[in-house]
């Protein structure tokens, strides 16, 4: 089990989330929350302990979150991650597999999965369901009963338990979307009249309207309804751009483009970003925005140095939700950063950035020389 400071740090972790998004979180107060995340986690995780030792890096020499040491996304695919034993965590999520390339899954042990529902559930309702009541949700991407492992099923299952009334899922693991339910369920919302959350991959809308164009189907869900597209084009022969999707949607399925919010998250942070268009009104800018919990900064993919104001770099995220893991997480996405939010460019072309590969190099190395 977890230490008692993991689990003291936890509850008050719980109780900032639950002040909501819109809270404002200081420079200073994220700081001692995150050098006290840092404490936890080298203090819990033997090979994180052994990794930051090789840096230099511990709590009494750290004074800054930038300084704590970052770990690849990638490092989840080859080393168990977690404050106390790994034996003891029940809730494991998988990766797809396609971070740093090839077909091994990485694995995210979770030992506080309610450290995950306290995160998840404000920063979702504020972004996607802002008027907070009760609305019809379609969820074109698995339950968590058909994806146990799958963090994006355990986030929908979720929200369907806190908003959803009535939920359809209409998606298995090992299928597309079940068109013929998703036309009788959307058919049974027109009907009561009430605006619905359609939730899913961007792949799995993808096959959906394909699958409508080809029986020239449309469905005109009711007024106020909103569409959540998480991407998920990774590993996928086939690539839609956003803007001929969205237009897609619209013509489809009657959503306004204006109420359609891209999700930004990843099986190795806890946390997610949105695009605010339902928190700002339809005018709202394109792009996504942190909740207070979460820190990210571009990083040079060869140094690992902050880039200039304004540049993109390696996306690099510091995720106070991640307490019971590793909060500090170098990904392989490349985006801008302003005070206003993050502006998504793609994945990093080409190789592994030397920036990850090096760490990761180091990493392996200090777990595999331990006793």
């Amino acid at each position: 089990m977890a230490g008692d400071g993991f689990v003291s740090l936890a509850e008050e972790l719980e109780d900032l989330f639950s002040r909501g998004v819109e809270s404002t979180l200081s420079d200073e107060a994220f700081t001692g929350f995150a050098l006290r995340v840092f404490a936890v986690q080298v203090q819990g995780n033997p090979t994180y302990r052994a990794f930051c030792a090789e840096r230099g890096a511990t709590p009494d020499t750290v004074s800054r979150w930038e300084d704590v040491p970052a770990v690849p996304a990638a490092a989840f695919k080859h080393v168990d991650l977690v404050v106390g034993p790994a034996e003891d965590v029940q809730t494991v999520f998988r990766t797809s597999g396609t971070t740093g390339g090839g077909h091994t899954r990485g694995r995210h042990l979770v030992p506080r999965p309610s450290l995950y529902r306290a995160s998840l559930l404000p920063n979702l309702g504020a972004n996607l369901v802002p008027e907070d009541e009760p609305l019809p949700i379609l969820s074109l991407i698995p339950s968590p009963l058909d994806a146990p492992g799958s963090s994006l099923s355990a986030m929908m299952g979720m929200a369907a338990e806190r908003w959803g009334d009535p939920v359809w899922w209409l998606a298995h693991p090992d299928a597309g979307p079940d068109v013929d339910a998703f036309l009788a369920a959307a058919a049974e919302v027109g009907h009561g009249g009430k605006g619905a959350l359609v939730a899913g991959t961007a792949f799995a809308f993808v096959h959906l309207l394909d699958t409508l164009a080809a029986r020239r189907a449309r469905v005109t869900l009711p007024e106020g309804s909103r569409i959540m597209e998480t991407g998920g084009f990774k590993g996928r022969s086939r690539v839609v751009a956003k803007d001929e999707l969205y237009r897609r949607l619209q013509e489809r399925l009657g959503v306004p483009v204006n109420r359609m919010v891209n999700e930004y998250g990843m099986t190795e942070l806890l946390s997610q970003l949105y695009e605010p268009l339902l928190r700002e009104g339809a005018s709202g800018a394109r792009r996504h925005v942190p909740p207070p919990w979460l820190r990210v900064r571009p990083l040079d993919p060869t140094t690992l140095e902050p880039v200039a104001p304004g540049m993109p770099g390696l996306l690099c995220f510091f995720d106070l939700a991640n307490a019971g893991s590793v909060s500090h997480v170098l990904t392989e996405d490349v985006g801008t950063v302003s005070p206003d939010g993050l502006r998504l460019q793609g994945r990093v072309a080409g190789a592994e950035p030397r920036g990850c590969s090096l760490a990761l190099e180091e990493l392996l190395t200090v777990s595999q020389s331990r006793p």
